[in-house]
């Protein structure tokens, strides 16, 4: 396996990664187990939070880290991206406001216990350890794998089978470094082989470069992020979709507020049968997602 260390895409770009890979390091058990204690005095005090309460404020407060495009993002100053339109149309059944409150990620689980705000709405995967710690809405976005591939091999490549004999790209620390050797295997022993080999990079624009010069054939990252990938370079990408286990995003709340919980749930299938919620995914990643109709189990 090879490894490289310099990333040869533009600045901003760059910047882009370094803040989600921050972000996915920040979102794990290592900042979660920092806000233990501190959620466990709040939770033993609080009130829970009514939406007649939330009505007589006039406002909706979401806290959010304002640098996961296009989940939330600051264009101009405004914090704008899927999320806040998606709030927008949640608040409008409410007839309140939604005010985003950008927090930093390692910190957002302790300042929604502090009553900084009512929900966490950016993007916040299911996992185990945080379905200990929040109530968690029905999924609003995908958060599996996907398979980025270059736009001319879309026809020969339609699954991560087809992915036999061929260079995989990942980013180290990833999820998908983590899933390679099961992957490969489960490859094996579907086609014969599994990848001819796995180059790890220093960062995912490094392996994008690479898929585009065709030093690799695919590189592993989650949908959402892709998406974006995708519409900074159109035409140049497709996706494989799905890769590994699925898993999604909600939107998430203390666990006292379990009324916020079920008017959160109420509204996602609401936008789910209209359409709404499919027509902002398209908007602002390019295509619709696979939404469950329930929070994934965890053994």
């Amino acid at each position: 396996m090879s490894k490289m260390s310099k990333d040869h895409t533009n600045p901003l770009q760059h910047i882009r990664n370094q803040r989600l890979s921050r972000r996915t390091f920040l979102g794990g058990t290592l900042a979660l187990g920092a806000s233990l204690p501190f959620i466990g005095i709040n939770r033993a005090l609080a009130e829970p939070v009514t939406l007649a309460k939330i009505k007589e404020a006039g406002v909706l407060r979401i806290g959010c880290e304002a640098t996961y495009p296009p989940f939330t993002f600051r264009d101009g100053g405004e914090i704008v991206g899927y999320d806040v339109d998606l709030a927008a149309i949640m608040c409008e059944q409410l007839g309140v406001e939604p005010q985003f409150i950008d927090t930093q990620w390692s910190g957002i689980i302790p300042a929604l216990y502090a009553g900084r705000f009512e929900i966490i709405m950016s993007s916040m995967s299911y996992r185990k350890e945080r379905l200990e710690k929040v109530a968690f809405s029905i999924p609003y976005a995908e958060a599996s794998q996907a398979l980025l591939i270059r736009a001319d091999d879309a026809g020969t490549m339609t699954s991560i089978n087809d992915m036999s004999d061929k260079v995989l790209g990942v980013k180290l620390g990833s999820p998908g470094e983590s899933m390679k050797d099961e992957l490969s295997a489960e490859i094996a022993a579907a086609k014969g082989a599994g990848f001819s080999d796995v180059k790890i990079y220093d960062d995912h624009p490094a392996a994008y470069l690479a898929l585009s010069q065709g030093a690799v054939d695919g590189v592993l990252n989650t949908l959402p992020t892709l998406g974006q990938v995708m519409k900074d370079r159109p035409g140049a990408y497709a996706l494989v979709r799905p890769v590994g286990k699925p898993n999604w995003a909600g939107i998430a709340a203390r666990k006292e507020d379990t009324e916020i919980v079920s008017f959160l749930d109420t509204e996602l299938t609401r936008l789910k049968e209209n359409d709404e919620i499919y027509k902002l995914q398209e908007k602002w990643f390019g295509f619709r997602m696979d939404l469950a109709d329930t929070i994934p189990t965890f053994s």
